[in-house]
């Protein structure tokens, strides 16, 4: 599966942003996103197997708990693709900056 069907789903995105506070229990998402979008416990877990079988998470054993934490690793191949269209938005963002900081000055010198 493509990194980006993976992230296309809105309950995985959600996972990986529980996950991105540091590792959680399986308990602990599933009770999250069982909340937020109404989804069955297998379906959660339907969901951490995608995101682990794909490389985005980690799991690890601590008695009879499974904890999930990201894995970096399919994130930045994501953000190496990202970077040649960087561009389109960084310019504009620069030039924002510009415009804010001469919205400022130009306050500055009329008060």
């Amino acid at each position: 599966m493509h990194a980006f069907d993976v992230l296309g789903d809105p309950v995985r995105r959600r996972i990986l942003e529980l996950l991105a506070d540091g590792e959680r229990s399986a308990g602990d998402v599933s009770a999250v996103i069982q909340a937020e979008f109404g989804i069955s416990q297998p379906g959660v877990s339907q969901h951490l197997r995608v995101l682990r079988e794909n490389g985005f998470t980690t799991v690890r054993a601590a008695g009879t708990r499974r904890l999930y934490a990201v894995d970096p690793t399919p994130l930045q191949e994501i953000d190496r693709w990202l970077e040649r269209y960087r561009g389109f938005w960084t310019q504009r963002l620069d030039a924002l900056g510009t415009e804010i900081a001469r919205g400022r000055r130009d306050r500055r010198r009329s008060d």
